[in-house]
């Protein structure tokens, strides 16, 4: 009997035969053009389409093309975000330049993924009017990216893949890391939450979790090939674990994860308030490894709001969940999102809201003026404010955010604490950035032969939001 693990190894191989036909092909077409085949990779939205976008670059260029950042690449992936409006428009805007690019170069390719195609009337409207895309497919196999192309490659039309759902989990292909000392890790896709305002349930799918065996060995392959610090990822890590055939908690997870030699850090994102359980509080606390930053989405102050939002906790559980973290984590980062102007959010929910981040005092947090998404429950509601007053809201309520942020994040002026370095600072090649356990960044001067080690650095000055420092 084929089981699920033979069903996702068998797809595996199947894609890598397809890559291998295509390294052929590809190659034959760099000796007639005389240069090499160059890709572009545009990712918009959350980590987990970053995640996916390593994924893409990886099959890319195992078959043979060559990074490019100029979008008239002879391949261009845009992989989609859908979580606002505002995201959609920017794709059909960069539609609308490529189709020069595509005159210019009539063998270029063009392929969207991602959430937003995971909607019907996105790709009906690119069938109508962005005809130059070549290949379209959604969120559940981006795995089958060689295949598609194949399938370009031996067709005339547009080549459309979308899936509705899939229980397959295919991770053993190539992928492309932006860093060779971090990564991210899926440990499970899909979300159950069906919050009132949010699309990604119907675009990502139902909660699948990876089997805790295979993420414990790809992070092992991982700190082998020397990456010290990794990223869970998830919609909603919380619940990892229920639909598995031997349930296991996130917190259980955690622990097997703590117990990888080599491994020096752990990150996780995003957790809901509502399955935050006490078992990964103690973990956390125990932990030597897992990061100090919580990224505990709130949303909204308003138990009325969050009732509305189907957020299933209260302003009081948010409070007391975050007061029992506190306790337990004394020294640990929050930050949060917070969404202003939902339709039923009023001037007393604002203050509600408000009197949530003065009490918390985030060390950061996201903020966003809502975004109607067509499909979710919230999106018939009537409005109870104008665009003016939720924009004076938003207005308000970021600066009272920054003000706090600004406070709570010099706390650890003068001490001296571990960074680990990324890179060099954007704007000045003489410094380095690096990050705290706490997330917050750190600039000091160095070189590059540092990126990818741990330092010690005394924070000399706060500037609101990271610290100059210097090496000690």
């Amino acid at each position: 009997m084929r089981t699920e693990q033979n069903i996702n190894e068998l797809e595996a191989l199947k894609q890598k035969e397809i890559m291998e036909r295509l390294k052929v092909r590809i190659a034959k077409k760099t000796e007639e053009l005389g240069r090499p085949l160059t890709y572009c990779s545009v990712c918009f939205g959350c980590q987990m389409n970053a995640k996916d976008s390593e994924k893409l670059e990886g099959i890319l260029e195992t078959i043979g093309y060559v990074r490019s950042e100029s979008e008239d690449a002879d391949f261009l992936i845009m992989n989609t975000c859908t979580v606002r409006e505002n995201a959609n428009l920017r794709v059909y805007g960069r539609l609308g330049q490529l189709k020069k690019y595509k005159k210019k170069n009539p063998n270029m390719l063009i392929a969207l993924c991602g959430c937003m195609m995971q909607e019907s009337l996105v790709v009906e409207k690119i069938k109508q009017s962005y005809r130059h895309v070549d290949i379209i497919f959604g969120t559940h196999n981006v795995f089958k990216l060689a295949e598609l192309i194949e399938n370009k490659l031996n067709s005339k039309g547009m080549v459309i893949d979308i899936w509705e759902g899939t229980t397959e989990i295919v991770e053993d292909l190539p992928s492309d890391r932006k860093y060779d000392f971090k990564c991210g890790v899926n440990i499970m896709f899909g979300c159950n939450n069906f919050c009132s305002y949010c699309i990604v349930p119907y675009v990502r799918g139902r909660e699948r979790s990876r089997k805790p065996e295979d993420i414990i060995a790809e992070i092992k392959n991982l700190v082998a090939d020397g990456v010290v610090e990794v990223m869970l990822l998830g919609q909603n890590v919380n619940s990892y674990g229920k639909n598995l055939e031997n349930p296991l908690s996130f917190a259980q997870l955690l622990e097997q994860i703590e117990e990888i030699e080599g491994l020096k850090r752990i990150r996780f994102m995003t957790s809901h308030p509502k399955d935050l359980s006490d078992e990964l509080i103690a973990v956390m606390a125990k932990s030597k490894k897992i990061c100090k930053h919580l990224h505990l989405p709130m949303q909204s102050g308003s138990t009325k709001v969050l009732a509305d939002m189907n957020r299933r906790y209260t302003k009081e559980d948010y409070l007391a969940l975050v007061e029992k973290i506190k306790t337990a984590i004394p020294d640990i980062s929050l930050t949060t999102d917070i969404i202003v102007g939902f339709p039923t959010e009023t001037e007393a929910d604002i203050e509600e809201t408000l009197d949530v981040v003065r009490k918390v005092r985030f060390d950061s947090a996201f903020t966003f003026i809502y975004s109607k998404r067509t499909g979710t429950p919230a999106a018939t509601m009537e409005f109870a404010a104008t665009e003016e007053e939720i924009k004076e809201r938003f207005d308000r309520l970021l600066k009272e955010v920054q003000d706090i942020a600004k406070e709570t994040c010099s706390k650890d002026q003068g001490k001296i604490m571990e960074v680990l370095v990324e890179g060099l600072d954007e704007q000045d090649d003489s410094l380095l950035t690096g990050r705290l356990s706490n997330n917050i960044l750190v600039h000091f001067p160095g070189d590059a032969s540092l990126i990818g080690t741990f330092q010690n650095v005394k924070l000399i000055k706060s500037k609101g939001f990271y610290y100059i420092g210097e090496r000690v």
